[in-house]
């Protein structure tokens, strides 16, 4: 495994294990299974509701906590100061931890400003080990750089072959911060993991085309999330750090490039509706 080392000290795995929309009865099974096969990044977020599975599975793997990375993100409806400050200690609780290893905030919507001021204190009391941002656009990653006390020192961001992000990554590394990919594989949008191109490059290295995404992340200094129920491929998604992919095929690969999201645009209106009535449904 490599790691990715902040200004702080605190080293983060640069390929972690992702729960989004794993059922819930399987979730301590699959951070199981991803334990065993080596994963020592968990990346859950509130919306996930899994942190009791988590923290379950890390207890029954006989790993020491200190060996295990917790990801969280704090939901929307737990911004503002008070309120995520309040979700992290129970956080905190659920995962039978007293502290974070990185905690993000989730979406760039309502007062994340006042929940990140929250973090920032959390940091400082050692409840939390790294803080950042997810899903932020390179603006407002910018905004939140240039004035808030303690800079994000993570974006997680959507980021495969179809949005490479390249443009906002050099802004990323201009106020260092560490670009974090979720969703490396698309979660099987526009059969990513079938494209001809990328096939018939994966076969020169004698990979498949998931191990050759993130390989291609890790080149491009891109942590990345990717996620599997199936112990194989949990294991073959790690298998990722005895080859090197050449300047030409990097190229290639940048070529299918489309710019755009597979999922939504956080410029949209609708999105931001889609978002608030989200909160609203949870509050009920």
């Amino acid at each position: 495994m490599q790691f990715i080392v902040f200004e702080n000290g605190v080293k983060i795995p640069i390929i972690g294990y992702g729960v989004n929309k794993l059922e819930k009865g399987e979730c301590e099974r699959c951070v199981l299974d991803a334990l065993k096969a080596g994963y020592r990044l968990i990346d859950t977020a509130q919306a996930y509701f899994n942190a009791e599975e988590i923290g379950s599975a890390i207890k029954k793997s006989g790993l020491s906590r200190e060996e295990v990375f917790i990801t969280t993100k704090i939901g929307i409806e737990n911004y503002g100061y008070d309120n995520c400050r309040k979700s992290v200690l129970e956080d905190l609780e659920k995962f039978g931890t007293d502290y974070l290893d990185l905690c993000l905030i989730h979406q760039p919507f309502g007062d994340y400003y006042g929940a990140y001021r929250a973090l920032e204190n959390l940091y400082d009391e050692g409840k939390i080990k790294v803080i950042g941002i997810s899903n932020f656009y390179a603006d407002r990653m910018v905004d939140l750089a240039s004035f808030a006390r303690i800079k994000p020192m993570v974006n997680q961001v959507e980021v495969h072959p179809f949005n490479q992000q390249i443009e906002s990554k050099k802004w990323h590394d201009k106020y260092g911060v560490q670009m974090m990919a979720w969703a490396p594989f698309g979660q099987g949008r526009a059969r990513l993991l079938e494209r001809p191109e990328l096939e018939i490059i994966a076969e020169r290295y004698d990979k498949s085309v998931a191990q050759l995404i993130l390989r291609w992340d890790i080149q491009r200094g891109i942590a990345a999330i990717p996620k599997s129920s199936n112990f194989e491929r949990m294991k073959e998604n790690l298998d990722v750090f005895d080859f090197e992919i050449f300047e030409e095929d990097m190229e290639r690969i940048e070529a299918l490039d489309k710019e755009r999201s597979l999922f939504f645009s956080h410029t949209d209106p609708t999105t931001v509706e889609w978002f608030a009535k989200k909160v609203e449904e949870r509050k009920k």
